[in-house]
């Protein structure tokens, strides 16, 4: 990866949509594999079983269209990922693996088109971890991608699941950046008012949890050098966090289970994705400054137009900044040498 942008944030957390999908070919007639429909002359709706999943922009597709909003932003750098629902863990694994492929090739197309601006992240067939770890091994060693983009469970299985843990292995070997991001929450039944709240809602309570399930699977001990990052400020972590620790010191089942969950959580990173400058002070806080990059959700309705400018607002040093805006988010990437991290983002 190298950036042909001397100023700006290297935002993790975006999304891309294919502007279409290849007809399905599987063998199951009422598989809900995607497709799009046209909207308007820039907008088009997601498609699956006949019904509007979501409408997009062609901000979801246009290599172009993302380097114009990109320079109005200043962001130097966007990691593209897949719109979650894209995931298709639902899927029969042969369909699964092949969206995961098509998603994955799109992608890596996209960042061709612009390898200074943009990094890939894979789709991978979790319901199917040998099928998921050899999706990886293709993306990342054929396709260039730096990692995988995973949802926060597989059918209701969370990630910190041991069943899941030779992924990780195999993601840490790679050297393979991991972002997790809520999909289908739990608890979404208890939600009163519009669908829209599962968003804004239901995703941080899903992301803390699934969080949670890493730190208390103890995955970063039994996946050492394991770069994996969550969405939306981790969701609720850092509020389960102290109760977490508390049941730590109290239990000893727990201590015997896994590490200690504050000293875990600070070897993760997080995207600042919250809305809220005295939140992000927060985050600091709890998960340290190393460890927390900026994230947009572009080019989403529910995007924070103002992710790259909250850093700028903080009382902090201005290296410290540099860190927030780039620098760790080019650690979590792979780009750990102090001089690449400067030349590559003008620090």
């Amino acid at each position: 990866m190298s950036m042909s942008c001397t100023c700006g944030a290297v935002d993790i957390h975006t999304h891309f949509v294919p502007e279409n999908f290849p007809a399905y070919v599987g063998s199951h007639a009422d598989a809900p594999w995607p497709s799009t429909a046209a909207a308007n002359s820039c907008h088009r709706h997601v498609m699956v079983r006949g019904s509007i999943y979501r409408t997009v922009s062609e901000q979801s597709w246009s290599v172009g269209r993302r380097i114009s909003d990109m320079h109005m932003q200043r962001t130097a750098h966007q990691v593209l990922s897949p719109m979650p629902e894209l995931l298709g863990y639902w899927l029969d694994v042969d369909d699964g693996a092949a969206l995961c492929r098509f998603l994955n090739e799109t992608v890596a197309e996209m960042v061709g088109q612009a390898p200074g601006q943009f990094s890939g992240l894979a789709a991978v067939p979790l319901q199917d971890v040998d099928c998921a770890i050899r999706e990886l091994e293709f993306a990342s060693t054929v396709l260039g991608l730096k990692g995988a983009e995973l949802g926060t469970n597989v059918n209701g299985k969370p990630l910190g699941h041991p069943d899941f843990l030779p992924f990780f292995q195999a993601a840490a070997k790679l050297g393979a950046s991991i972002f997790v991001h809520p999909l289908r929450p739990a608890g979404a039944e208890r939600l009163i008012g519009p669908p829209m709240l599962e968003q804004v809602l239901g995703f941080p309570g899903e992301t803390g949890l699934c969080a949670a399930s890493i730190i208390t699977g103890n995955v970063l001990e039994k996946a050492p050098g394991l770069r994996i990052a969550f969405s939306h400020g981790g969701g609720s972590l850092a509020s389960l966090l102290p109760r977490l620790q508390h049941g730590w010191n109290t239990f000893q089942p727990l201590r015997e289970f896994c590490v200690e969950p504050r000293a875990s959580a600070r070897r993760m990173f997080y995207d600042m994705l919250v809305y809220d400058d005295a939140t992000i002070n927060r985050l600091i806080d709890v998960f340290g400054l190393n460890q927390l990059m900026v994230g947009s959700d572009y080019p989403f309705s529910i995007m924070d137009a103002d992710a790259n400018q909250r850093v700028h607002r903080l009382s902090i040093s201005d290296d410290q900044k540099h860190g927030l805006i780039a620098g760790n988010a080019l650690s979590w990437l792979g780009v750990s040498n102090a001089a690449q991290l400067k030349e590559r983002v003008g620090g």
